[in-house]
């Protein structure tokens, strides 16, 4: 069980997968800024504290970043936490989707489907699989 990239070549699946990832991470942390600047131009803060809500997608944002950026470059621990931002997200795609933001639940929703498409994928599975060292793997010969 190694974070090291692995010797074997980095289906486009997980790259791919990666890619939309880190998208995810790098609007959540961008979302963060846009709080950040709020609440210090003197945005209302009595209803939402922007600076802990900023503080949230901080964290959960940078993760989510450092999970698609892991799975871009070749480390497979940043397919768990892909994974379960992506279960996370459907949810919220649901309700984006049926809180009359149709086009964001639509765009949303393409983005974290294609992501978990990407990461079930046969041959993200078994690069899985060969980086824990599994003898039944099966080979790209079969």
């Amino acid at each position: 069980m190694s974070n090291q990239p692995a010797s074997t070549p980095i289906p486009s699946t997980v790259r791919g997968a990666g890619a939309l990832v880190a998208l995810e991470g790098a609007i959540a942390v961008g979302f963060t800024l846009v709080l950040v600047v709020r609440g210090l131009t003197g945005a209302d803060q009595s209803v939402v504290n922007g600076y802990g809500t900023a503080a949230w997608f901080a964290i959960l944002g940078g993760a989510v970043l450092a999970a698609g950026v892991a799975l871009f470059l070749g480390h497979r621990w940043g397919r768990t936490i892909a994974l379960v931002a992506q279960l996370l997200l459907l949810p919220v795609t649901w309700y984006i989707f049926t809180s009359h933001r149709v086009i964001y639940g639509i765009l949303l929703g393409i983005v974290v489907v294609g992501a978990l498409v990407l990461l079930f994928s046969g041959s993200t599975s078994r690069w899985m699989a060969a980086g824990y060292g599994a003898p039944d793997a099966p080979s790209d010969e079969d």
